[in-house]
């Protein structure tokens, strides 16, 4: 009997380096290919897609990815795995629709229709909710890109309100209009415009481009589990039902279609676990060569696995909040040895968490300034800040 194949924690850190296009010798040649290389770029937080982009890209420049969101508009952002917002290529996206962003849509969907219901406006609320959300399409055809803001003002049925918190300190009324975009945005209906800045989430609404020959969910859920496995493989279980956010049993029959290969795979805290690659890649990936990397909050990287203690080691109290959000870290050859912070100045300020020795020390030193020289003075915060990055800033 052949013995199965085993990926060790340095194999793994390897083909983060090259996989994810941190090793200065595997960069990404455009920030489409680069979305599509890692089945997305996390969108939750504006200034985070931009940071992550100039991780993996030569001489990045914002106006590269903002040309692909808001004037090529080959990327989407778009409400999908996990209900989280990702930054996807259409071929992508295609696939997130119908394994994640149909089921999100319908559960938003729920959702408000059950809260206008019993908060009075309507005994109706999928009545009132067909009419909203076309009253919405139809305002946001009239005005062409309106924010929220404007997009209420102009639409009598985004004006209602919702009672929410009662009792609470927190509670009060709030306006329907960004549940009701939600929605659409989740069924593919309508797509983020240009914001503000390039670190602003006060994005405009437009109509999204429709998409065709979409998938069934099950195809879909191949599909994706495929990508993830070619950028973030090996993997278990675990880590793909966390990822997709669609559960082990979907995740299992992608798996079997894929007809993937077990693996044992070193999680980073003494065990092996089953994990699987992709028959196509099973050739043993040796180091990039050293590298050292500032990744932004909610990274790819950083939000790829679910067990996470190969590349996160003792570190996880420092770099991720109580909700499991990653905050922003240090690199050093696939593993995360600090935090970094931005100050009110613009100074990009770490802390290392570990000895990394003096060449790593100043190949760190090194790309830290690199990043500051590359935010030029612009401020960027994180809205999930882990404990670390708050006390850099403290």
């Amino acid at each position: 009997m052949t013995a199965r194949r085993r990926v060790t924690v340095a194999e793994r850190r390897a083909r983060l380096g090259r996989r994810h296009h941190l090793a200065p010798a595997c960069r990404a040649a455009d920030p489409v290919s680069l979305a599509r290389s890692l089945a997305g770029l996390h969108g939750t937080d504006p200034p985070g897609v931009f940071i992550a982009a100039w991780a993996r890209l030569d001489g990045f420049r914002v106006e590269q990815l903002e040309h692909a969101l808001y004037e090529e508009r080959s990327l989407t952002k778009h409400l999908c795995m996990r209900r989280t917002l990702f930054v996807l290529p259409d071929d992508v996206r295609a696939e997130a629709q119908s394994a994640a962003s149909d089921a999100v849509a319908a559960n938003e969907r729920r959702k408000l229709i059950a809260d206008v219901e019993a908060g009075g406006i309507t005994d109706d609320g999928a009545a009132w909710l067909r009419v909203a959300t076309q009253a919405a399409l139809d305002g946001i055809a009239r005005l062409g890109s309106p924010t929220g803001s404007q997009l209420t003002r102009a639409v009598p049925e985004l004006q209602a309100k919702l009672t929410v918190g009662e009792g609470k300190k927190w509670g009060g009324t709030v306006g329907v209009t960004t549940r009701v975009l939600t929605i659409l945005s989740a069924e593919g209906r309508i797509r983020r415009g240009r914001p503000a800045s390039w670190t602003s989430s006060r994005h405009r609404w437009e109509p999204a481009r429709p998409l065709s020959d979409l998938p069934d969910a099950a195809t879909a859920t191949t599909g994706l589990v495929r990508r993830w496995l070619a950028a973030f493989g090996p993997g278990t279980e675990t880590d793909l039902a966390w990822w997709t956010g669609l559960g082990l049993l979907k995740v299992r029959a992608a798996l079997a279609a894929l007809g993937v290969v077990e693996v044992d795979v070193e999680l980073g805290d003494g065990t092996v676990s089953t994990g699987y690659l992709l028959s196509d890649d099973l050739d043993r990936v040796t180091s990039p060569g050293p590298w050292a990397a500032f990744l932004p909050w909610l990274d790819p990287a950083t939000m790829g696995w679910k067990q996470r203690d190969w590349y996160v080691g003792p570190h996880a109290d420092a770099v991720f909040d109580t909700a499991g959000n990653g905050g922003p870290t240090v690199w050093w050859n696939g593993r995360i040895v600090g935090g970094w912070a931005q100050l009110p100045d613009g100074a990009v300020v770490h802390r290392l968490l570990e000895d990394v020795g003096s060449d790593a020390g100043r190949a760190i030193e090194r790309r830290g300034a690199q990043l500051q020289a590359w935010l030029d003075g612009t401020v960027v915060v994180p809205r999930f800040p882990a404990p670390l990055e708050k006390a850099l800033r403290a």
